[in-house]
């Protein structure tokens, strides 16, 4: 496929860069000392979860979470600067599209009844499926680069 300006591969590119500055762009606009200092981020998903319709995000939550919600809190934020840097970069391309689908999912369960929140994440969950399936890595990566996943 060959449009005016780029090929498929190159705009597959270009999605996933945009993917990666979107994961940036969470991160970077998050508050960072309030998610890990004071624990505002798992403070407020835990009354997310405990409030949730469904039982099985509750009781995931109490059980995976809440245990651990300074682990959790960095996991978070790390996997979203991680995320963004590699779709960026395009290194570990796959595991990071795969790895923001998880999170997305994640999210979008947890925010269910939240319809603004939705979109982000259902948009965000596509382009990873898009850009996972369609080998996004096979240029302007350092996956391609350096020879990862043919």
């Amino acid at each position: 496929m060959q449009t005016i300006w780029l090929g498929g591969a190159e705009w597959l590119a270009v999605l996933r860069i945009g993917l990666g500055l979107w994961w940036l762009e969470s991160w970077r606009h998050k508050d960072r000392k309030g998610w890990l200092e004071r624990g505002t981020g798992i403070a407020w998903a835990a009354d997310v979860a405990g409030e949730h319709r469904w039982a099985a995000v509750r009781t995931g939550f109490q059980r995976i979470v809440a245990p651990r919600p300074k682990a959790m809190a960095h996991l978070v934020v790390h996997a979203e600067l991680a995320l963004g840097l590699g779709l960026i970069t395009g290194f570990l391309t796959p595991v990071a599209l795969i790895g923001g689908l998880v999170l997305n999912l994640l999210y979008l369960v947890l925010m269910i009844h939240d319809w603004a929140e939705q979109g982000q994440n259902a948009m965000m969950a596509l382009i990873s499926l898009v850009a996972l399936f369609a080998m996004s890595w096979q240029v302007w990566s350092l996956d391609h680069a350096i020879g990862l996943f043919g």
